[in-house]
């Protein structure tokens, strides 16, 4: 079977979309696969056709830096306009599926999908619908409340809409449509709100700002709509951010977290209710929080979770007796079920 892994493209979270793709496409070369690595943004230079591009071996892992990439120095690397690269769609038709490594706005927003339905690609993750719908964080929240499902209360700011309101202190504010906990910042008074907000505005014209909830940080992973083992996060410093996430040894891990069983069936039970509501396909990562009192509050819905070495997904497959290479198989056999 032929695999275009799709991965990198104009995204401040490029550098942790490069590692999840070559993570993938080792592990998938790994048990047989022909793979094709590629960039979404940079596209193919050398262009001898497709089927040249698929082999069975080769490549390394690349690793996530300190810092989020500046997205005017991916630009300079290529010339001309648009999100998509040279012959990248090429690739994905002659592929039997892609394996979407994609991180961030652009790759989860929706709009890759919904062209790739167009031209009749198999891919791997949600539709554009769910992505769309999870991809924007105001508007999950507005859907989740619906839902019946616990939120944080906040507030959409928008740049340029002064004087901007504030939802009380604690707070977090950060981008809707982000991810990798890019431009987020915990605000404890005035001045560091102002802040966290021209640190937001940044990345995005909208900003979310919904109260803190102090609590244990929690992860539940979906298969096939279906809760696999939780996961507890415990940062050694700060918070769960950019760092935190992608420098190994930054963030303690328990895999299966320390609950007991009735919280974990109600963990479970509340991100197969997330998966629901937001029309989530194959598989997906939610985050909450669990305050002192028990009560969980959702956090976000991930489209895409991460692929790296540090990231949680695979930490959940190890718990559930699959190792990388099984678990990436796994997620084209259940994204193979979307089109019979």
């Amino acid at each position: 079977m032929n695999i275009a892994v799709l991965c990198g493209g104009l995204s401040h979270e490029r550098d942790v979309s490069l590692s999840s793709g070559s993570g993938i496409a080792l592990a998938l070369r790994g048990r047989g696969y022909s793979v094709a690595l590629i960039d979404l943004f940079l596209g193919v230079t050398e262009w001898n056709g497709a089927e040249t591009l698929f082999t069975k071996s080769g490549g390394q892992q690349a690793m996530v830096a300190e810092k989020v990439p500046e997205l005017a120095d991916v630009r300079a690397m290529r010339p001309g306009q648009g999100l998509i690269g040279p012959h990248v769609l090429e690739v994905c038709q002659a592929a039997d599926m892609v394996f979407l490594a994609l991180h961030g706005e652009e790759g989860e927003n929706g709009k890759i999908q919904a062209l790739l339905d167009i031209y009749g690609v198999r891919y791997t993750g949600s539709g554009y619908i769910g992505s769309a719908l999870a991809m924007n964080k105001s508007l999950t929240k507005e859907l989740l409340r619906q839902a019946g499902i616990t939120v944080p209360s906040g507030i959409t700011v928008r740049k340029g809409q002064t004087p901007y309101d504030n939802p009380g202190f604690p707070c977090v504010v950060k981008p809707c449509s982000g991810g990798s906990s890019v431009g987020t910042t915990i605000v404890r008074s005035q001045s560091e709100y102002e802040a966290a907000l021209e640190l937001a505005f940044q990345y995005e014209d909208s900003v979310l700002a919904e109260e803190f909830i102090a609590g244990r940080e929690l992860t539940v992973g979906l298969l096939d709509g279906k809760a696999i083992p939780v996961i507890e996060i415990i940062p050694k410093s700060g918070f769960y951010d950019y760092k935190n996430k992608y420098l190994p040894g930054m963030t303690e891990e328990l895999c299966p977290a320390p609950l007991t069983a009735e919280e974990t069936e109600r963990v479970q039970s509340l991100g197969e209710r997330v998966y629901a509501a937001l029309r989530l396909e194959v598989y997906g990562r939610v985050d909450l929080i669990m305050d002192s009192a028990g009560v969980c509050y959702c956090l976000e819905a991930n489209t895409l979770p991460g692929m790296t070495p540090t990231s949680l997904i695979p930490q959940m497959g190890i718990a559930m007796g699959m190792d990388f290479g099984q678990l990436c198989q796994k997620l084209i056999e259940a994204s193979l079920k979307k089109y019979q």
